[in-house]
């Protein structure tokens, strides 16, 4: 579990309610038209913009931004390093009895083993590469989508919300109270895509991110294992993919 998605979430909930409680009630800040209008009008607009498979699958996405945990790159790093001292020592067929966890790095492995020319495994990883990324930019797009919508909705919710009021000017009394609910729509609005829908976008970028680097960290290590690149070689070469801070590490554990 992402700790710092779910912290961030719990965090900036129990402040909003913190705020509301301390300055008055908290029925005072619950309507269930206003609610209506924003989560339903940002769910419609997405459904309009994507398709309903799309939606619906973003659910399975977002769980990615709690739940999902990227290897750390040193540590694909040093199992490259790993299959290249084998391969060195016993040959690439040694290479296809090794317990390999990830499946991207497993099929290079074995195209590898099964004597496929380099520019074969490169196109073909490259292109599966490209497809995971595809599929990640329409997770986070989606939500960006609803990140963009709930705000627009809130307003809409305001506006209909002062049009009830000045349509009911006559009674003075009920001025304030309507004009409370009418902002109530642009409250939940900025909440929805600021606290949720926004911040999850962001953060199945960065995953995306990271998964593309291990890719590609898997693509060159394969590569260059195939050409037969001395193991500390490799390790270099694989080093270059990492900010410099964490390189360190990586030459500790090689």
């Amino acid at each position: 579990m992402d700790i710092g998605t779910v912290v961030g979430l719990i965090l900036g909930i129990v402040l909003i309610l913190t705020a509301i409680f301390l300055g008055g009630s908290i029925t005072a800040f619950i309507d269930v038209p206003s609610i209506l209008i924003v989560v339903g009008g940002a769910i419609a607009a997405t459904f309009i913009r994507f398709t309903l498979q799309d939606v619906l699958g973003s659910i399975s996405v977002a769980m990615n931004a709690f739940f999902a945990k990227t290897k750390p790159p040193q540590d694909i790093i040093k199992e490259l390093v790993n299959l290249s001292n084998i391969a060195r020592k016993e040959g690439l067929l040694k290479l296809e009895k090794q317990p390999i966890d990830d499946p991207f790095l497993k099929k290079a492995i074995m195209y590898c083993v099964d004597g496929h020319e380099a520019d074969f495994i490169q196109d073909v990883m490259e292109k599966e590469i490209e497809l995971t990324l595809e599929r990640h930019s329409l997770g986070k797009g989606i939500f960006d989508a609803i990140g963009d919508a709930a705000p627009a909705f809130g307003m809409i919710g305001t506006l209909v919300g002062l049009v009830n009021m000045l349509g009911n000017m006559s009674d003075p009394s009920s001025i304030g109270p309507a004009m409370a609910i009418a902002l109530l729509t642009t409250l939940y609005g900025a909440i929805m895509a600021n606290l949720v829908a926004l911040p999850i976008a962001d953060k199945l970028k960065r995953r995306s991110q990271e998964e593309e680097l291990n890719k590609r960290l898997v693509l060159e290590g394969v590569l260059g294992l195939q050409k037969g690149l001395n193991p500390r070689v490799l390790e270099e070469l694989l080093k270059t993919f990492l900010p410099p801070k964490a390189r360190g590490s990586s030459e500790e554990g090689g």
